[in-house]
């Protein structure tokens, strides 16, 4: 067993995290420089910042995906939420991935939204998350996807869920389950039940599946990976995306369960400028004059990464902001007034467009053309 400096589960992000170690432990594959190109001579498009600039670093059986795009078989894709609370920058960075995969490659997407598991892994009731959920949905129809090829679904409405996780329940023992999730005998039954769930829409069609998710989601993608085939169904393949890490510093990642680590997607743009000014940690010198003197380091700094991972576009302009912090030209405060800006122009555009969304949850979850197959979708024959 490797000795880490840091944990990565599905509830907890804890330490540096060492994202080749990372790799190695979990069993997965780096996204390299050919798949990345493939993907972009596929789609005849640029790749966006979240893959040319490495935030999704590895993949399961990302290479069958375009395989089974080049050959007309075609896949779908599968990611979810977890309404524990509001969403913040970096629950949304993957969303936009998604869609930005669901365009290029004009495919169905199915988004989870799991208020039960919530309620049972959580210390909330089952009314708080049934909330969560709502206001959670608003953020990610906000992204833009396209409403006849995307299925929202919460678990607690979508019953027929329950039927599809059956079969795959049976496929799963205690010693299989214990063994990846580390569930104990204090563990409530409903936990252990739950990853049974989590895996059924991994089957809503019969083509390959892909999952953009952060990968401290991965091991339940494992668990699927384990017996898919058994039921007739491909392994699914996923596409492993970094944690965003928390304005306060470089390890574990953002949380919403603490304010002065995130900026959420609903926060006033004002107070999110003074919240980034507050507590965003800088790779800069002690005093100004030492910043003249030895440069900044914007590998430790926190506003860069933000910058580098989703707020700064234009490569070039992000490559001068480097060297320019390298070489002492930038102050800490002008790199933070730079992307107060940029973070603010960005929530006030969300936050329209989540406005609008509140006219949009029906098509979403009821009645587009994606959503009424699913609604009156029978148990596929291979998991009755």
């Amino acid at each position: 067993m490797l000795k880490l400096e840091f944990k990565v589960t599905p509830w907890d992000v804890e330490g540096m995290v060492d994202y080749d170690k990372l790799i190695e432990q979990f069993g997965t594959s780096p996204l390299t420089d050919e798949l990345l190109e493939r993907t972009a001579r596929l789609t005849k498009s640029e790749l966006p910042i979240y893959f040319r600039r490495r935030f999704f670093f590895s993949h399961r059986d990302y290479d069958k995906i375009l395989e089974d795009y080049e050959s007309g078989r075609g896949f779908f894709l599968y990611t979810g939420r977890g309404p524990s609370g509001p969403m913040h920058i970096g629950h949304i960075i993957p969303f936009y991935a998604t869609k930005w995969l669901q365009e290029k490659f004009g495919v169905n997407l199915y988004i989870q939204i799991t208020d039960d598991e919530k309620f049972l892994f959580k210390n909330l009731t089952l009314d708080e998350t049934k909330r969560w959920a709502y206001e959670n949905i608003l953020d990610i129809i906000a992204v833009g996807f396209d409403p006849d090829k995307t299925f929202i679904f919460q678990d607690s409405e979508f019953t027929k869920i329950y039927e599809m996780a059956l079969p795959i329940a049976k496929k799963i023992n205690y010693s299989m389950a214990k063994a990846v999730f580390g569930f104990n005998e204090q563990s409530k039954i409903g936990m252990i039940f739950y990853p049974a769930i989590q895996a059924a829409p991994t089957f809503f069609e019969r083509k390959r599946c892909l999952i953009p998710a952060a990968i401290d989601q991965d091991p339940y993608w494992r668990l699927q990976r384990d017996f898919a085939e058994s039921l007739g169904y491909y392994k699914t393949a996923a596409l492993h995306s970094k944690f965003v890490p928390p304005l306060t510093g470089l390890e574990g990642k953002m949380s919403a369960s603490k304010p002065e680590t995130a900026v959420y997607l609903t926060d006033d743009p004002e107070e999110a400028g003074k919240k980034i000014w507050r507590f965003a940690l800088t790779g800069g010198q002690p005093t100004l004059k030492e910043q003249r003197e030895k440069g900044g380091n914007p590998e430790k700094c926190v506003v860069f990464k933000w910058l580098e991972i989703f707020f700064e576009e234009d490569d070039k302009k992000l490559m001068e902001r480097y060297h320019a912090c390298k070489a002492g030209e930038l102050t800490c405060g002008e790199c933070k007034r730079y992307l107060i800006k940029k973070v603010q122009e960005f929530l006030k555009e969300h936050q329209k467009k989540r406005k609008e969304a509140e006219k949009k949850v029906e098509k979403f979850k009821y009645t587009g053309e994606l959503a009424r197959e699913q609604w009156e979708r029978a148990i596929p024959e291979k998991l009755r």
